[in-house]
């Protein structure tokens, strides 16, 4: 049975701007982007396994204090994600997944999981074009509610041109 395996749960702030969210740094990525900050993750197996009961237990525990609950990674085990993901939406919290997917390759998410997504980060990562902090950056940070793309979010002192 194939499970979903985390290396870090932690509350986190920036990741998701205006919220206050719940991460899941999940192992066994295969997406093995180079550079990656997490690369420490990419073996199969490695980690806590995360049970639709463990989540919950936690999701009690920060009840009043979270507002979003972050799944880094995890797509590539869709039905296990899925699991988790409705475990969040009863408790009524907003979603966010962080893929380096990107273009075609997001058809492959199912319609269980974008339709339950309230945030979306894609894109791999590619350290010539930084990250969300980045203006040059690949990767996109999307209200799946609205399709407002929310990059701006995280460009801090980046000046602003205005049109003559």
């Amino acid at each position: 049975m194939n499970t979903l395996r985390f290396t870090t749960e932690q509350i986190v702030w920036q990741e998701v701007p205006g919220e206050v969210s719940l991460a899941f740094l999940f192992s066994g990525c295969p997406l093995r982007c180079p550079g990656c900050h997490s690369a420490d993750t990419w073996k199969k197996g490695i980690g806590q396994a995360l049970t639709v009961e463990y989540l919950k237990g936690r999701l009690k525990r920060y009840r009043g204090l979270i507002s979003c609950v972050l799944f880094m990674g995890g797509e590539w085990l869709p039905q296990e994600l899925e699991k988790m993901m409705a475990a969040v939406a009863e408790e009524g919290l907003k979603i966010c997944l962080y893929t380096g997917l990107e273009g075609g390759e997001l058809a492959s998410l199912s319609n269980g999981l974008t339709s339950r997504i309230t945030y979306l980060k894609t894109g791999r990562w590619r350290a010539a074009l930084g990250g969300l902090d980045s203006a040059t950056t690949n990767q996109r940070f999307t209200d799946l509610r609205t399709g407002e793309n929310l990059n701006h979010l995280f460009l801090k002192n980046i000046p602003i041109v205005k049109a003559a």
